[in-house]
């Protein structure tokens, strides 16, 4: 078994990739820079090495890609690497150091849907820095790996959602508001038509990914995979099977999105034009295909293990459960 580095372990992934990591016999090592714990506690964090380093602060000192190089990595994965200078210094420092690195990219490298399920040969259109920075890191990637022989593969999540933290909800933002309103039978506002769509996955799918690409090393270096549920949903169903979830009827209304915005936080209705204006849905045919990858969770089913997290939480307001469901 290799030895495996994990840059930004104990995130959304990390929670269920180093186990994963772990139970496949691997020698693990979390980079870090705080004490940050996993979202869900596991015993086989008992058995993984954390190192304690700022990457910011690293990068900056031109020590970082140093720094991981000494850890004697066989396999890295970059959970947390946002710009293209900070690809290309890690990836100068592990040049014939690993067997095999790891990114993780997004589906924002797409922008704008045009044919959907959109699949990974589809040219780049992205907008906005986050996504142009992850299109640049794996254009440059790729070419590494294809030109130069580094043994890079790129994961690209959709919207990660688990038990721990608030998944992207039915008006296409993350306040946990727009699942009590379902939850009580109240009025829901949709931008638009609601028929834009939003492409969840479960973090622990998006670890599947990565274990497969690893298992799969001949076809996995230089190719990127999407790590997303079997199919997107749109706002108006995503809504409505979250209703059906809490036992009620959705109650819908849509308004154009200048109208819709005037009733939400600057916040809310900035991350619904980011999601709407994308509009992913991705294919996943692929990562079928070349590293078996076999999704657990359905869009929604992902969203309600979430939710329920949330209710527990106290976040989101369900009232008592209605009688013959369960929202476990």
């Amino acid at each position: 078994m290799a030895r495996v580095v994990v840059i930004g372990g104990s995130g959304h992934v990390g929670t269920y990739l180093v186990p994963r990591l772990v139970a496949a016999g691997h020698e693990v090592v979390n980079v870090a820079r705080g004490a940050r714990q996993p979202y869900s506690p596991h015993a086989a964090w008992d058995s993984v090495e954390t190192v304690a380093i700022d990457r910011d602060a690293a990068e900056v000192s031109g020590t970082f890609g140093g720094k991981i190089r000494d850890l004697r990595p066989d396999i890295v994965i970059d959970m947390i690497c946002f710009t293209l200078p900070s690809a290309e210094h890690i990836v100068a420092a592990l040049r014939g150091h690993v067997a095999h690195f790891l990114h993780c990219g997004t589906i924002w490298v797409h922008g704008h849907a045009v044919a959907v399920p959109t699949t990974e040969a589809a040219p780049r259109r992205p907008f906005g820095e986050y996504g142009i920075q992850k299109a640049a890191i794996e254009a440059f990637l790729l070419a590494a790996a294809r030109r130069d022989g580094f043994p890079a593969t790129i994961v690209h999540p959709g919207h990660i959602v688990g038990p721990g933290w608030r998944p992207l909800n039915p008006a296409g933002h993350f306040n946990p508001s727009a699942f009590t309103t379902l939850a009580r039978g109240e009025e829901l506002a949709l931008p638009n038509f609601g028929l834009e769509t939003v492409h969840h996955v479960h973090a622990d799918d998006v670890a599947q990914v990565f274990m497969q690409a690893i298992a799969n090393w001949s076809v996995a270096v230089g190719e990127s995979f999407h790590a997303v549920s079997p199919q997107a949903v749109t706002l108006r169903g995503y809504a409505e099977a979250m209703a059906a979830w809490f036992g009620r009827e959705p109650r819908l209304v849509c308004k154009p999105f200048d109208q819709w915005k005037a009733g939400h936080t600057a916040e809310d209705a900035t991350a619904t034009w980011e999601h709407i204006a994308r509009s992913p849905s991705c294919s996943i045919a692929k990562a079928e295909r070349l590293i078996g990858y076999r999704p657990r969770y359905a869009s929604v089913a992902a969203v309600e293990e979430a939710v329920a997290w949330l209710i527990a939480d106290g976040q989101v307001e369900a009232g008592p459960v209605p009688s013959g469901r369960s929202m476990a």
